[in-house]
């Protein structure tokens, strides 16, 4: 079966400056805001979204980092295979800032969780915001929300939503809906 488009590379563009529009007017200079997007699919959204505020509402010096959290997952034991873990990437502070964790696709809820754990290796925040590209709303384990989202998507358990980055994926942004195969 085909994947289904479920948003155009020109649909994600829109859905990425209303996305960096509702950041600024919550955060304007970003001066004690930390971007911080989670390895690995959340950290092509995050390079996005700080470029995007850098260029059209002119805020320098924004602090974005890369979180991974291959080893804080409740089920990183019941994996077959080995784990593949990513780079952290954090070399500022995150004691008292406000730290916007940055994810292409919510949907258990358990990476947010684990990411939830992670960061306090690196200090206390202040507060912690969610961004995600796509919400799966009715797939949560866990009381968790975004409090920003591009689109949310209703898709059974055996489709899987799949976020296409250009630069990481060769081929253009796009989002798509595709069938697991059941074995």
């Amino acid at each position: 079966m085909d994947p289904k488009v479920l948003l155009t590379a020109k649909e994600v563009n829109i859905i990425l400056h209303r996305l960096a529009c509702q950041l600024v007017e919550k955060h304007l200079d970003f001066s004690n805001t930390i971007l911080i997007g989670i390895q690995p699919r959340g950290k092509f959204l995050a390079e996005r979204l700080k470029l995007i505020i850098e260029r059209e509402y002119a805020v320098q010096d924004i602090s974005l980092g890369f979180l991974d959290i291959t080893f804080f997952r409740d089920d990183f034991r019941r994996n077959l295979k080995p784990l593949e873990a990513n780079k952290t990437q954090i070399d500022f502070l995150v004691e008292n800032k406000k730290v916007i964790f940055i994810d292409d696709v919510l949907y258990t809820g358990r990476s947010i969780r684990s990411a939830l754990t992670a960061i306090q290796s690196f200090g206390r925040p202040s507060e912690i915001e969610l961004l995600v590209l796509i919400d799966r709303r009715f797939s949560r384990h866990l009381p968790i929300q975004p409090d920003y989202r591009g689109r949310q998507v209703d898709a059974i358990n055996d489709e899987k939503v799949l976020v296409s980055w250009g630069e990481n994926d060769d081929q253009e942004d796009g989002v798509f809906l595709i069938q697991n195969e059941v074995k």
